[in-house]
């Protein structure tokens, strides 16, 4: 289902929803869901930082961006960065980024997005899909509900020194 042109359609009787792979002519509805994931994770908001982070990412085809339309409106995205593993010497996604405006939540938005992630890894025989995220956050009921499970093997370090 998905390949490099991505469109799932999803209809209900309130709305159309439409999943994109995101190219450089979204990047100004774009701008402002990736804008407003920061803010939600503390971060000050900066647009033109923002513009300019995403556009390395597409241009330099170093991420996967999906993004959400309700009735041709932008209201959330999700981003993909592509890992291997040495071990199983295989490819797979790190789902980094997935945001849903607020107004817009526990319509499907989420699920439709991960789904469009998830497809990609099948297409391309990847081995999976990881999700990283706070522990507070409370989406991680919906990556659970979608099949997801905590990974209790692996522990995540990191430092900037």
């Amino acid at each position: 289902m998905v390949a490099e042109l991505v469109e799932a359609s999803f209809t209900d009787f309130f709305y159309n929803m439409d999943i994109v792979k995101a190219q450089i002519e979204h990047l100004e509805v774009l701008m402002p869901l990736f804008d407003s994931y920061r803010q939600f994770y503390r971060q000050d908001s900066n647009l033109e930082k923002a513009k300019a982070f995403l556009h390395e990412r597409i241009i330099n085809n170093e991420s996967v961006i999906y993004i959400a339309y309700l009735n041709d409106k932008a209201v959330g995205f999700t981003q993909l960065y592509p890992l291997f593993s040495s071990v199983s010497m295989e490819r797979m996604y790190i789902l980094n980024d997935l945001f849903v405006d607020v107004s817009c939540r526990n319509n499907g938005v989420g699920n439709q997005l991960i789904q469009a992630a998830k497809d990609l890894c099948v297409t391309k025989k990847y081995k999976g899909l990881g999700i990283q995220t706070e522990y507070t956050n409370p989406a991680q009921h919906l990556y659970e509900r979608l099949g997801f499970l905590k990974d209790t093997d692996l522990q995540f370090f990191w430092t900037n020194k």
